[in-house]
């Protein structure tokens, strides 16, 4: 009888390329066609509403209910006209995902139908909600959970669904998203660069954030992947051998896109493009069925948005092509893993980018205050920077195969490290002449273009032209919780820059010269977090501990960062979480990393009780057929003609009996954990006692693929699911 494996082969070879959403013109002509954009608003409703809309996306303002029924309406026109049944406001609970509740527009009086969607229903509803993780911030008999319009991002239709992106906070208004600490961080950012900025330019009145979030996946085959319970119940093979051929020859990287890939990319492209999405680039990555995809830059809480929607959509898109998305940071073992790129940069309302080097003193300056502000804000909180990407999935992949090291640095270049080095060597600013030097140093800065160096993919966070790539975010996570952690930190230590300069030019120095020497006071500061040479290496790893950089080595250990008081204050001081916020976050991170260790502990035992172990007998007990068989054929020389079976036979019943004992050890580990009530502790015992036994069992099972039968092995290998 044919396994699970081949039966799932026969049916991945049936599965044909093909498209399946194809629009007709070019791309500008369908782009953005499912957005309730300004454009659209501005045809649906009246002046007094679409001002009103304009000023909150633009400019921050609150939106007055008193023409929410009026937008609400347009909104609902449009919709209908577009063949939606159906709205929801979309949120982003503490989930790394996204949550919807559809509400029909339908609606019956006096046996007469009609769609009906008002002013209340768009601003505000009380999904409840309440089975999210919470960290303590909600009790199960108070479930009240309000969702809210955020009209910072714009409103979209997915299939037949009027989408609202929303904000998701408890009874008495504590944060149960992401979004909310994001949206707080974004403003505290934009009042401190402001701040600053206007040493330079009184013009400006906000500073929002640019990101550009480049998004890493896996394609595998839905027949194979339906036959690999790991893979369908953990997101990550728990199992299997590393094939023969994987990414050592780099030939898949960049490579010509297969052709069923590429019928795939097309389609989702299209409908992320009717969604507003501008992606931009597609490539294969290092790994075999690795890709990338990319947008264009935009502001942050759009381009997080849309890239919870690009992640849910190409999962739809899959399902066409029977493929299967894994965004999973490392779904397999021994090849590179899945990152999300987030590449961070500050501009002004006035379209000046504040990480762009000028070509003036003046500019220059500005640049340096700006570059030495985010940099003094990584290194001071640079645990709580790479904690807010530990995660299980990430923690696989932070290390190891071109992933980020697990410990923060910056790269700048030659050329900026040169101008941080003689802006150091400078005389003291007390010094009688120091007022003056100070100024030929900044004049004699040279002009730095955005690609006068080159790339360090080593740098968790490095510098490129002008802007900081922040590579250590895993592909599953919504960046939003890396995002409000960068932002708030950076806001801190640009109101710390405002403060130096004021507190010098108070006690008389010129504007240029307390602008400077606040600049190498930072950069003094920060000096050991900034590192140009290899971050995979051995030697940064040593050199690193030296400079008291702290590396994230154990997940639920980092997640106590969240108890400092640096870390409370800063959220605390800067109005993005409250400490009882912070508290409930520690707590939602210790709860969901037991809650999927859990499940890839519980989901190898299954694999390796009722899979693995009966193949190893199955094909054991061949061999003990075989070695009777000899024996009858040979008699007493039988020995010398079946050694080989032999010694096959012992290797298996060592796997077995090991597989069997450490599979009982494992489940004990876990039920022992279970039993410590302090869930940050009992995380922890997760992480060490647990995965250790894991690691022990994939060991044996590994060892057993070699061995047994190719033929009776029940589940896809690497090699049919990493190659098409």
């Amino acid at each position: 009888m044919a396994t699970f494996r081949q039966r799932a082969l026969n049916e991945a070879a049936t599965h044909q390329t093909g498209r399946f959403f194809v629009e007709e013109g070019p791309v500008s002509s369908y782009f953005g066609k499912n957005v309730f954009d300004l454009d659209k608003m501005r045809a649906y409703m009246s002046q007094q509403a679409y001002e009103a809309v304009l000023a909150s996306v633009k400019y921050g303002a609150k939106l007055d209910r008193s023409v929410s029924n009026e937008i609400a309406s347009g909104m609902k026109a449009w919709a209908l006209e577009m063949g939606a049944t159906h709205y929801t406001h979309l949120f982003q609970p503490l989930t790394d995902a996204t949550a919807e509740k559809h509400e029909a527009f339908i609606s019956v009086k006096e046996g007469r139908a009609f769609e009906k969607f008002n002013g209340s229903a768009l601003v505000q509803q009380e999904p409840d909600a309440s089975s999210f993780p919470n960290g303590g911030l909600r009790n199960t008999f108070e479930a009240r959970g309000y969702s809210a319009w955020d009209p910072s991002s714009p409103v979209f239709i997915l299939d037949g669904t009027l989408c609202i992106p929303s904000v998701f906070v408890s009874y008495t208004g504590e944060a149960l998203d992401t979004k909310v600490p994001n949206l707080k961080s974004l403003q505290a950012l934009s009042n401190a660069a402001t701040s600053v900025v206007n040493l330079f330019d009184e013009n400006v009145s906000a500073v929002h954030v640019n990101l550009g979030l480049e998004q890493e996946y896996f394609l595998v085959d839905e027949a194979l992947y339906n036959a690999r319970p790991d893979l369908m119940l953990a997101g990550r093979t728990v199992i299997g051998h590393t094939s023969a051929k994987d990414q050592q020859l780099e030939d898949h990287y960049f490579g010509a896109i297969p052709s069923r890939v590429s019928s795939f990319m097309k389609d989702f492209e299209t409908e992320a493009y009717k969604l507003g999405i501008l992606l931009q680039t597609r490539h294969n990555e290092v790994a075999p069925n690795q890709f990338e995809c990319a947008p264009v830059f935009c502001e942050a809480t759009k381009a997080i948005d849309q890239n919870m929607m690009l992640m849910i959509l190409m999962q739809k898109v899959a399902e066409k092509h029977h493929l299967k998305v894994i965004f999973h940071e490392k779904p397999f073992d021994g090849v590179n893993g899945s990152g999300k790129h987030c590449n961070w940069s500050m501009m002004t309302n006035t379209g000046v980018n504040l990480l762009s080097p000028g070509k003036t003193p003046t500019k220059n300056l500005q640049f340096l205050s700006f570059y030495s502000a985010v940099v003094k804000a990584v290194y001071k909180h640079h645990y709580l920077l790479m904690t807010s990407v530990a995660t299980l999935s990430n923690s696989y992949r932070l290390g190891g195969h071109e992933a980020p090291p697990a410990v923060m640095s910056i790269f700048s270049g030659s050329t900026l490290s040169g101008v941080f080095d003689a802006i150091l060597s400078m005389k003291d600013l007390d010094d009688a002449s120091a007022s003056q030097e100070s100024i030929k140093i900044v004049n004699s800065i040279p002009e730095i273009f955005p690609d006068n160096t080159d790339r360090n993919r080593t740098s968790p966070f490095a510098f490129t032209g002008n802007r900081f790539e922040f590579r250590a975010v895993g592909s599953s996570q919504n960046v939003a919780s890396a995002v409000y952690v960068l932002n708030t930190a950076v806001a801190e230590s640009l109101r710390e820059f405002r403060s130096e300069v004021d507190a010098l030019e108070k006690a008389g120095e010129s504007r240029s010269a307390a602008i400077l020497a606040t600049v190498r006071k930072f950069i003094s500061e920060s000096r050991n977090i900034m590192f140009e040479g290899n971050g995979y290496s051995k030697e940064w790893e040593a050199e690193s501990e030296k400079r008291g950089l702290r590396a994230v080595r154990n997940v639920p250990e980092a997640y106590e960062v969240y108890h400092e008081k640096e870390t409370v204050d800063m959220f605390d001081g800067m109005g993005v979480l409250a400490p009882n916020e912070v508290e409930a976050r520690f707590e939602v991170l210790n709860e969901t990393y037991v809650k999927k260790l859990q499940i890839e502990a519980r989901v190898i035992g299954d694999i390796c009780l009722n899979h693995v172990i009966p193949a190893a007998v199955r094909y054991q007990n061949i061999l003990i057929e075989n070695v009777r068989g000899i024996k009858e054929i040979f008699g007493e020389d039988f020995m010398d003609h079946c050694q080989s079976e032999i010694n096959t036979l012992k290797k298996i019943s060592k796997y077995i009996n090991d597989i069997s004992k450490d599979v009982e050890t494992l489940v004990e580990e876990r039920k022992k954990a279970n039993r410590i009530e302090d869930i940050a502790e009992r995380a922890k015992v997760y992480s060490h006692s647990v995965k250790d036994m894991m690691d022990k069992v994939r060991y044996s099972a590994d060892h057993l693929e070699m061995i047994v039968d190719d033929e009776m092995w029940p589940m896809p290998k690497y090699r049919e699911l990493l190659f098409f």
